[in-house]
């Protein structure tokens, strides 16, 4: 995934697919890129798991708490009431890469990241992690350790990890937004089809001990 140093404006966006009858929830948190930033949000792909969800597990809710400009920071002070309000089973945390543009510590980064995963264990909310890369003008040595500190955090908690979401978008013009930083609308359902071998165990593991 590549950036631009200039930050993206913060817009709140916090989208409810819902059944009333469903026992289960899925929580999503993350930042533009699971915001469909610049998209019509039925075109995101977290829309478009909803809707694969929809047919394969018909009983789980998809809640979208992803802000487009979010960092791992702002991410840690809305978690808590999220948790609450939405007693998730699962958790997806795409948070990090705006951390990195902002020349946040990695220290923090991961503290972070770490007290959300330690929060969602407490509620009893399994955690899928999806990790981010970022530009190698901002250094060998400080993209690598950026993008390893996702590897160590997930073998620390013994996660779900996905280590790069744009797997086969990122440098792909067709598939992403002219930014360069985005997947468009054809590169939604390639991110979907990263994240999903990772995420469908976790469902099935709940489904199994119900």
């Amino acid at each position: 995934m590549f950036f631009k140093r200039q930050l993206l404006l913060c817009s709140f966006i916090i989208i409810a697919f819902s059944n009333p009858a469903s026992a289960s929830r899925l929580l999503v948190m993350g930042d533009s890129l699971s915001a469909a930033y610049n998209l019509r949000q039925q075109d995101g792909w977290v829309s478009l798991l909803k809707n694969q969800l929809s047919q394969s597990h018909p009983d789980i809710s998809v809640v979208n708490a992803s802000v487009s400009g979010e960092t791992t920071q702002g991410g840690l002070s809305r978690f808590p009431p999220l948790l609450l309000e939405h007693k998730p089973q699962w958790v997806i945390l795409e948070l990090g890469a705006n951390d990195a543009l902002r020349g946040y510590p990695l220290s923090q980064t991961t503290s972070n990241l770490e007290k959300m995963i330690e929060q969602a264990h407490q509620a009893d909310a399994q955690v899928l992690l999806i990790g981010n890369q970022i530009p190698q003008n901002y250094g060998k040595r400080y993209t690598e350790m950026f993008f390893n500190l996702y590897k160590k955090i997930a073998e620390k908690y013994k996660l779900a990890y996905l280590p790069f979401m744009l797997q086969g978008v990122a440098l792909n013009k067709d598939l992403m937004q002219s930014d360069g930083l985005h997947p468009n609308k054809k590169g939604q359902p390639v991110v979907l089809k990263n994240v999903f071998p990772y995420l469908y165990p976790l469902l099935n593991r709940i489904k199994e001990n119900k």
